[in-house]
């Protein structure tokens, strides 16, 4: 976490702030993880065996000096850290690179941090450059996309060869927030970000291929809310919150966004999909307007009926994590006021429920 001084300096990069967020993860072993920002690192705690309900106690991943990070996992569950590195630079300021680093199993240690550089030359603009989203790709490649210096998008991918391309700038101006990036079953990486007055969407023509002409739409984005999910065969459902509060859904191509309802507060939405009463359902979890984690569920890309919405009463620092454990149950994770993190597993019971908060 940054102290005082780190973050007095970072005036010139509106992303720098105290990072913080709650992760999971479930590796090839079956076993869940979590991951909670803080004091001195990445706290991580390990389920004992697949399934739960007990944990490891947790054991404390080394940050280097990051202000963001994103986490992802491939098919072989290796996970992925991306994160936005700020330092103070000698001539005052400070010097913005972004690094990635992978754990290979469930509880072992983090590579060494690789940075992947900054494509900004001016110390000014590099220093604006802004928060990182990791995805891998079904051929297990790496992809980090963020907003540059001047309001644009750039990508960095990973080759067949584990070396990096170069930075890819997708020409475009006035993002201000993190994107949305997926990476589809079918191999193909999308992009959704948002500007003051509209989204744009980005799409690669095929698997590891070059990105089409960027789409423009005219709906509202509240900042920090944009979440995705692969919701059919290769086509993504893009979740946020507009400016009155509401949730909603929207896919490339359609009219315009639907309501889902809800009181939403800020940051993004977490969203699943899993089997409930024999439905194919979407699952989203968001920390509402009163700082409470309020979790949602509904039939998949049919938003018309609407989510059936749930305050868990649980007070929450930061946007709630979603994820199955190994037998398939949908496991929600918060930070609770005091710092700790509190796991929900999905009950037997019809619909959608969780048992008792577990604090780790």
């Amino acid at each position: 976490m940054l102290g005082q001084d780190a973050r007095a300096t970072s005036k010139v990069a509106p992303e720098a702030q105290a990072l913080r967020g709650i992760w999971l993860t479930r590796g090839k072993d079956g076993r869940l993880t979590v991951y909670v920002a803080g004091d001195g690192g990445l706290r991580r705690w390990s389920e004992t065996g697949p399934g739960g309900p007990q944990w490891d106690a947790p054991d404390v991943v080394p940050l280097p000096e990051l202000t963001h990070l994103s986490v992802a996992q491939n098919t072989e569950g290796y996970v992925h850290f991306a994160g936005r590195r700020e330092r103070p630079a000698a001539e005052g300021g400070v010097t913005v690179d972004i690094v990635h680093a992978i754990q290979y199993q469930t509880g072992r240690p983090v590579s060494a941090w690789n940075s992947l550089g900054n494509p900004h030359k001016e110390a000014d603009v590099g220093a604006r450059f802004g928060a990182p989203v990791v995805v891998v790709n079904a051929a297990g490649e790496v992809h980090v996309a963020a907003r540059n210096g001047r309001g644009g998008m750039m990508v960095r991918r990973e080759r067949a060869d584990g070396k990096w391309r170069r930075w890819e700038d997708l020409r475009c101006t006035r993002i201000k927030e993190v994107p949305a990036v997926i990476a589809l079953s079918s191999g193909r990486i999308e992009i959704l970000a948002a500007t003051n007055k509209d989204v744009l969407h980005w799409e690669q023509e095929k698997p590891g291929g070059g990105w089409g002409e960027v789409r423009r739409s005219q709906f509202a984005v509240r900042p920090g809310t944009l979440a995705v999910l692969e919701t059919s065969p290769s086509r993504a459902t893009y979740h946020w919150t507009d400016p009155e509060g509401a949730v909603v859904a929207y896919r490339a191509g359609d009219d315009g966004p639907v309501s889902l309802g809800g009181a939403a507060g800020d940051g993004a939405h977490a969203a699943l999909r899993t089997d409930l009463d024999g439905l194919d359902c979407t699952v989203l979890a968001h920390r509402g307007a009163d700082g409470t984690a309020v979790v949602g569920a509904g039939v998949t890309e049919n938003e018309a009926d609407g989510l059936w919405w749930s305050d868990t009463k649980v007070p929450c620092l930061s946007p709630p994590a979603l994820t199955h454990d190994t037998l398939g149950r949908v496991v929600m994770a918060v930070v609770g006021e005091d710092g700790a993190p509190r796991v929900a597993r999905q009950t037997d019971a019809p619909g959608l429920s969780f048992d008792p908060w577990h604090v780790l």
